[in-house]
């Protein structure tokens, strides 16, 4: 696979991997008797929401932090977010003695901003979707000079996110599917890189909620387009991909092999099953690959590997969903 013109690629993966070691974690990988009899292959469960902040997203957020010059870490840096890369930005800007300003919508559940408050971020409620965070975090820029640092459409956060590819890969070489989260694409996009990367024969499948599939229905336009944010069970998988969209738009089109879609109630069977076989407390993004398994909606020839991306789920919705009260994200309190 020609990889050449992509804005990301393994080389800057690599160093990512050496500039953020030993700041986040190695995670481990299961194999899940269940769903492997059920797909008929082997299936294994990336335990990525074991990581220090719960997902995924410290991995981009420290490889970002880690890029800035002196005087820009000074300066302080800026995000707008879903709640998981505000977390981590959060975090990885105190651990360099930096600070954070955090924009979210009012869609962002409670438990989320509260957890980047004490992280001792600067939180910004702003508006009813990703769109209109991202209008403060302009702001921010243009009057206060702070640094923005983008929860997906950047190199650096892309990078760091691809980290997650090289240690699937490191786990299980054999690894023939993987099965990934798709929100702005900076999960994807940056797994894609690494796996193509070095083994381009993989199937990397995205995977997100029916509605406000916002990189779904980009790719299906061929170009960024605006999608309606609605509220899901799979929270961190809302927001829009940027209609200047300069780095994941353009990976996911040429490296992503498929994208499904997962109804509520899908996804609440993928965190039921987490938490009654697996023993895995989950949030709703990181339950879609294990939900279109239960579903039957993917098959493999050889191993599969669904990356759990995260767990920062508000316990009492999470009891919810296991009690069978709470599978229709829009309509849930």
């Amino acid at each position: 696979m020609n990889t050449r013109r992509l804005p990301v690629q393994l080389d800057d993966i690599r160093a990512a991997s050496a500039r953020i070691d030993g700041r986040v974690l190695v995670t481990p990988m299961i194999q899940s008797a269940l769903l492997t009899e059920l797909a008929g292959s082997p299936v294994h469960l990336k335990l990525e929401h074991h990581q220090t902040t719960g997902s995924f997203k410290l991995r981009g957020a420290t490889n970002a932090v880690l890029s800035l010059d002196a005087e820009e870490r000074v300066r302080g840096v800026v995000a707008a977010s879903t709640g998981n890369h505000g977390r981590a930005l959060a975090f990885a800007a105190k651990a360099e003695g930096s600070r954070a300003t955090i924009c979210m919508s009012s869609l962002v559940p409670e438990n989320k901003v509260s957890e980047i408050r004490r992280l001792g971020a600067d939180v910004r409620i702003v508006g009813r979707s990703q769109d209109e965070a991202q209008k403060e975090v302009d702001r921010l820029v243009a009057e206060e000079g702070l640094v923005m640092v983008p929860p997906f459409d950047h190199p650096a956060v892309v990078a760091g996110q691809g980290t997650l590819g090289l240690e699937i890969l490191d786990q299980l070489p054999d690894a023939a599917t993987l099965l990934v989260p798709l929100s702005g694409g900076g999960l994807a996009a940056g797994v894609a890189a690494a796996v193509k990367g070095l083994k381009p024969s993989v199937r990397i499948i995205g995977l997100t909620m029916e509605s406000g599939a916002a990189m779904k229905a980009s790719l299906d336009a061929g170009e960024p387009v605006l999608v309606e944010e609605v509220s899901s069970l799979a929270d961190s998988l809302g927001g829009g991909v940027g209609l200047d969209n300069r780095v994941t738009f353009a990976m996911c089109h040429d490296l992503l092999d498929d994208v499904i879609l997962l109804s509520e109630a899908e996804i609440a069977a993928g965190i039921r099953h987490a938490y009654a076989v697996e023993r895995e407390v989950i949030e709703g993004a990181a339950a879609v690959g294990i939900a279109a398994i239960l579903a039957g909606k993917i098959g493999s020839s050889g191993p599969m590997v669904a990356i759990l991306s995260g767990r920062n789920i508000d316990m009492e919705r999470h009891r919810r969903i296991i009690n069978g009260d709470d599978i229709y994200g829009r309509n849930a309190a």
